[in-house]
């Protein structure tokens, strides 16, 4: 049954060959991943990004990019591999939006990523909104079944504080307002 939504998503990539490549990348790499909300495959999010940033007209290195936005914190990994793979363009593209192990407090790492991706670029914020769009959905699947614990809580206001920064970086941004949306369904769980 999951197979089958995973791969059901992954229909309609096909005049995106760099994206089908990510995909299927991503697919064997987060392999055995769950996801905390509804304990679905991992890949679900990063399937979704991708599918946000197609649908919003993106070309084919971001949709990648989406796909892979997570293969650098998540898995084995390293952006070596992703530039011989899939070009520096995209293995660039997804160290802007991987957040430094180094900082220890993680408030702190978030805060950090989100300078990061507003000095980095338009497409760089591009996919960090399809990748806010998608968490905060997954944040209101856990509110739906009850109140959010801290480390959620903590989340929360980093997809606020991330909202803020898009709404500079992305001035009448769809995936923005997608964000925006998402935020305020969760203010009303």
């Amino acid at each position: 049954m999951e197979a089958g939504v995973v791969d059901a998503m992954t229909r309609g990539f096909e005049e995106l060959p760099l994206t089908q490549d990510a995909i299927d990348f991503a697919r064997s790499r987060h392999e055995g991943q769950r996801r905390d909300a509804d304990d679905a495959p991992f890949v679900v999010h990063p399937l979704e990004v991708a599918i946000l940033l197609r649908d919003a007209g993106y070309p084919d290195h971001v949709v990648a990019t989406g796909a892979l936005h997570e293969v650098l914190e998540d898995t084995d990994v390293d952006k070596d591999e992703l530039e011989e793979r899939f070009g520096p363009e995209v293995a660039e593209l997804v160290g802007d939006l991987t957040d430094d192990p180094s900082i220890e407090d993680q408030q702190e790492r978030r805060a950090a990523l989100r300078r990061q991706v507003a000095e980095s670029g338009e497409r760089t914020a591009a996919v960090f909104a399809a990748d806010k769009v998608s968490k905060a959905r997954e944040l209101r699947m856990k509110a739906d079944r009850g109140p959010l614990d801290e480390e959620s809580q903590a989340k929360l206001e980093h997809y606020v504080r991330s909202l803020e920064m898009l709404e500079r970086a992305l001035p009448g941004s769809e995936l923005v307002s997608r964000l925006r949306e998402e935020l305020g369904a969760l203010d009303a769980v």
